[in-house]
């Protein structure tokens, strides 16, 4: 007997159009990704900067405009658009912190997302 004799049971195919429509789900998700993933680790390098940056000047007595000046220029060599209003940085008895705020406009076909990110790093 075969599976589909008497069992009930009986292959189904799908339709075509489910395919299609999976796939163009797939794709839109391919797109999305491959214009958020990048800006993502970007920020993350930044991140990662912050923290060394931090780390380094912590003992020493560099100037608030410098370190803000590090911070900026590394991150327009990373594409992102931080000003120099967006570098936050505060000094107490703990030690140094530098913090950032910012946002980046990303526009997709038919959706446009405003992205926040704040790195920031050291002690308060």
């Amino acid at each position: 007997m075969r599976p589909d004799e008497g069992s009930g049971f009986r292959p189904v195919g799908t339709a075509k159009w489910r395919v299609a429509v999976g796939v163009l789900v797939l794709a839109g998700l391919a797109l999305f990704g491959a214009a958020l993933i990048p800006l993502y680790y970007h920020n993350y390098q930044l991140q990662r900067f912050v923290e060394n940056a931090t780390q380094r000047v912590e003992n020493q007595t560099k100037s608030d405009d410098l370190l803000r000046e590090w911070v900026v220029d590394k991150a327009v060599s990373l594409g992102l658009p931080v000003r120099a209003n967006d570098v936050h940085i505060h000094r107490s008895a703990a030690g140094l912190r530098i913090e950032l705020r910012y946002a980046v406009r990303v526009d997709l076909p038919g959706y446009t997302v405003l992205l926040h990110f704040s790195p920031g790093a050291g002690r308060d």
